[in-house]
């Protein structure tokens, strides 16, 4: 069998360097979009030949047709995408500045239309979209309700867009992710607003602190599921929770 092509946008750190590294590593060819071609090449670099290092400002219509006219010459079909590529920035809405509101609907939305729509037309038959959403969408966390909009958007957009690509037999799947950490993650909060966040959540009932944070590389072995599925399958939607180990 072929080895897959698998593009994975935010590739740079965090889940979508761990995933670039897990499929790489299972003589997969990976294709790391990143808004920094130079931290995107350093990831690809150190993975070695099976990475390709492509700029993509996911926001950008322009940059995004130019990254996959790019992925287009030395890959002319594609078997996965994975939107990865995301915004967390914690903020009462009526303190949120104009920049935080539209790049979040931009970068956890808008993003992921953009890059699907590109990739549609080189995504061979029975291929897969993997749009990450996130638990917050059912969870009540305080201080987040752009990231958690786009997300909810971004879950009702992979329904819809499952239904519109059923004859091309291309497949639509959101994962719904919990709370993660490893290399290259951050909090994106300063250290007022991550108090402030944090005491909001206590008056809402739960403490953050106690709530489990699952490893990157635990969640690996889920999107090698995913994207093994044969083309008989499909899974609407996959959700799981960090928990604390025992």
């Amino acid at each position: 069998m072929a080895d897959k092509v698998i593009v994975i946008t935010g590739a740079n750190g965090g889940l979508g360097r761990a995933l670039a590294q897990r499929f790489a590593g299972e003589d997969e060819k990976v294709v790391l979009l990143g808004r920094s071609l130079e931290k995107v090449q350093e990831v690809a670099s150190a993975i070695g030949e099976n990475a390709m290092a492509v700029a993509c400002e996911v926001t950008s219509p322009e940059s995004v047709r130019a990254a996959f006219a790019e992925i287009a010459k030395a890959h002319p079909k594609i078997d996965v995408l994975i939107n990865n590529a995301a915004i967390f920035q914690p903020s009462p809405i009526e303190e949120a500045s104009d920049e935080h509101i539209l790049t979040g609907i931009l970068t956890n939305l808008a993003g992921p239309m953009l890059c699907s729509r590109s990739a549609i037309p080189v995504l061979n038959r029975g291929g897969l979209i993997i749009n990450i959403s996130s638990e917050s969408v059912d969870f009540p966390f305080p201080y987040l309700l752009v990231y958690q909009s786009t997300k909810a958007g971004l879950e009702q957009f992979s329904k819809g867009l499952h239904k519109e690509l059923a004859e091309q037999g291309i497949r639509v799947t959101t994962v719904r992710a919990g709370q993660m950490m490893g290399p290259g993650s951050s909090a994106n909060m300063d250290p007022d607003m991550g108090m402030r966040f944090f005491q909001a959540c206590i008056a809402r009932g739960f403490n953050p602190m106690e709530r489990g944070v699952t490893h990157y590389d635990s969640t690996l072995g889920l999107f090698r599921y995913l994207v093994d599925l044969p083309a008989d399958m499909h899974v609407d939607i996959a959700t799981y929770q960090a928990r604390k180990p025992d």
